[in-house]
C-alpha cells in the first residue's frame, strides 16, 4: 500500500496540531433497507466497510488547527466503499461547509476517492451538485478552499472538491483524474492520471511530499485566511476575517537596482535589458518573509518562466503577487495572474504586481493558445478589482503585454525601467527607418522613467531610500 493511502484518521493526524481535530456530529437520515435503489445487499456491504475501517461513511468531518489555524476538515475513507459519495455523504458534506460559512473558516478537503456510489444510481450522483452549491456558496462568503489529493481522486469528487477547490496541493504519484483506473480507455497512458500531470497541465498547484504537508498546508491557510504566525498557536484560534473589499494598498517594493536615470531613452532600454539587473525573484525575495505559488491557468496550461503568482506575508499581513519574469509572458500566464487577482480580490487581499516583459509572447501557438483573450482576463481581472492593486515597472514594459498587469492610478517605475507602446526597434521598422534611427526613435517614444513621471503614465519613481509605502519621486532633468 503506498504511502499516500493512508486512513482518513491517519491523515487528519498527519495534517493537524496536536489534540485539535474535533468531529463534527453526523446529520439524521432516516435509514432506507439498501438504500435508494433497494440494491440487494448494499446493506450488508455498508456494515462490512463500517466494521472494516470503523467508520459509519466514507468521510469524516471536522474542525482542527493546522499550523495554528483553524480550519474544517473533510477526510475521506477510501476503505469505504472506496470513499465514494452517496446521500449520506453528502450530508455530512453540507454540514461540512455549512460548519465552516458560520464560523467563518477555511475547508479543506482531504480527498481519496474512486467518485460516486453506483449502489444509490442517480441519487448518488445528484450529490455532486449539492457539493457544487456548497462550495460555491462559501467562495460567495469570501472563504478559501485548499483540496489536499491523495490516492485516488478521481470521478465527481475530482471534478468538484478537488478542481474545484482555489488551491489544489497533491501527494507525489497519486492518482489524478476524472476517469477512475478501470473506466479509462483502453492504452491509456497512465501517467497522464498523476498529480504530477496535473500539475504539468495546469490543474494543481504543487506536489508535497507527505512529510512536507502539513507545513505547506499551514502556511496556505495562514496566508488566505488573514492570520498571523508570529504567535504562538492557542487552543481556540480566531477564525478568518470578513474580507475587507477595501484593503490598504501593498507597499511599493525599494528599487533594487541603479539609482541614477537614464540620459536618453535607448540608454533606459539598455538598462531594463541588462542580465545584471535584479528580476522578479530578487524582488519577491526582498519584499516577503514567506510565500507560496499558484501554478497553472485550470485551462491546460502553465508559464513558470514568465510570470510567478501566488501569496506572501509583508510585514505581518498578507499580499498577493503576480511578477513577470522578463521574458514574454505565455498565455496561460496571462489567465494564472487573472485567477490570482480574482481569488485575491474575493478574500479582500491587496494585490503586488512587477511589471517585467519585452511583451506577451507573440509566436503561432501563443495565438492558437489564446494570447488576446488571456491578456483580456487580465485586463478584465485588474480593472474589476475591488481590492487596491500596487504596480511596480523593474524592467521592461512592452506594450499592451506589460500594461495589462499595470495599476491604472498606482504604477511606479525603478530607475532602470522603461514603458512604451512599443519596442523601439518595431517602431522604426513601422516607420522604415533605417537601423541607426532605433536610438532616436527611443527618444521620441518617450519612455524613460521621468518622461513617464512627466507624462503622468506612473506616479513615480522608487528609489532605493529605505522608505517602503513612500515612494521617493525624481523630477525629470531640464
Amino acid at each position: 500500500m503506498p504511502d499516500q493511502r493512508r486512513t482518513a484518521r491517519e491523515v487528519l493526524a498527519l495534517v493537524t496540531d496536536d489534540g485539535s481535530f474535533t468531529e463534527l456530529p453526523p446529520p439524521a437520515r432516516e435509514s432506507r433497507p439498501d438504500g435508494p435503489l433497494g440494491w440487494q445487499g448494499y446493506d450488508a456491504s455498508r456494515a462490512r466497510a463500517a466494521e472494516r475501517t470503523g467508520e459509519e461513511e466514507s468521510v469524516v468531518c471536522g474542525t482542527a488547527t493546522v499550523g495554528g489555524t483553524r480550519a474544517v476538515l473533510i477526510a475521506f475513507e477510501f476503505g469505504f466503499l472506496g470513499g465514494s459519495l452517496g446521500e449520506r455523504t453528502g450530508d455530512r458534506l453540507e454540514e461540512a461547509y455549512a460548519h465552516a460559512r458560520e464560523h467563518r473558516l477555511p475547508v479543506v478537503p482531504l480527498i481519496a476517492t474512486g467518485g460516486s456510489r453506483m449502489q444509490e444510481g442517480m441519487v448518488a450522483l445528484a450529490q455532486l451538485q449539492r457539493v457544487a452549491r456548497q462550495s460555491a456558496l462559501t467562495r460567495a462568503a469570501g472563504l478559501p478552499q485548499i483540496a489536499v489529493l491523495r490516492d485516488p481522486t478521481t470521478g465527481g469528487g475530482w471534478a468538484t472538491l478537488g478542481a474545484g477547490a482555489d488551491v489544489v496541493l497533491a501527494l507525489p504519484g497519486v492518482q489524478v483524474g476524472f476517469a477512475g483506473s478501470r473506466v479509462r480507455p483502453s492504452g491509456a497512458d497512465p501517467a497522464a492520471y498523476t498529480a504530477e500531470a496535473q500539475l504539468t497541465a495546469g490543474a494543481a498547484d504543487a506536489v508535497v511530499r507527505p512529510q512536507d504537508l502539513k507545513g505547506t498546508l499551514g502556511r496556505w491557510l495562514r496566508l488566505l485566511s488573514g492570520t498571523d504566525d508570529r504567535t504562538s498557536p492557542s487552543p481556540s484560534p480566531s477564525p478568518a476575517p470578513t474580507p475587507d473589499p477595501t484593503p490598504d494598498p501593498a507597499p511599493v517594493p525599494a528599487a533594487l537596482g541603479s539609482t541614477d536615470l537614464p540620459a536618453t531613452g535607448w540608454a533606459a532600454v539598455q538598462r531594463a535589458r541588462s542580465p545584471e539587473r535584479p528580476r522578479a525573484h530578487a524582488y519577491l525575495d526582498a519584499y516577503f518573509t514567506t510565500r507560496v505559488h499558484l501554478s497553472g491557468d485550470r485551462c491546460g496550461g502553465t508559464d513558470p518562466d514568465g510570470i510567478l503568482c501566488g501569496f506572501g506575508e509583508h510585514h505581518g499581513r498578507t499580499v498577493a503577487f503576480a511578477a513577470q519574469t522578463g521574458t514574454g509572458t505565455r498565455p496561460a500566464g496571462y489567465r494564472t495572474a487573472a485567477r490570482l487577482i480574482r481569488l485575491a480580490d474575493r478574500l479582500g487581499v491587496p494585490v503586488l504586481t512587477l511589471v517585467d516583459t519585452p511583451g506577451a509572447a507573440n509566436d503561432a501557438e501563443a495565438e492558437r493558445q489564446g494570447a488576446g483573450a488571456a491578456i483580456a482576463e487580465v485586463f478584465g481581472a485588474v480593472a474589476g478589482a475591488r481590492v487596491p492593486v500596487t504596480t511596480l515597472v523593474i524592467g521592461e514594459g512592452g506594450s499592451g503585454g506589460a500594461l495589462a498587469l499595470a495599476a491604472p492610478d498606482n504604477t511606479w517605475a525603478t530607475p532602470d525601467s522603461y514603458f512604451s507602446v512599443i519596442a523601439p526597434e518595431l517602431a522604426a521598422a513601422i516607420l522604415k527607418r533605417p537601423q541607426e534611427e532605433i536610438e532616436n526613435t527611443a527618444d521620441q517614444l518617450r519612455i524613460r522613467p521621468q518622461d513617464l513621471v512627466e507624462l503622468g503614465v506612473v506616479r513615480g519613481i522608487v528609489e532605493d531610500s529605505g522608505r517602503e509605502g513612500d515612494p521617493a519621486t525624481s523630477p525629470p532633468p531640464p
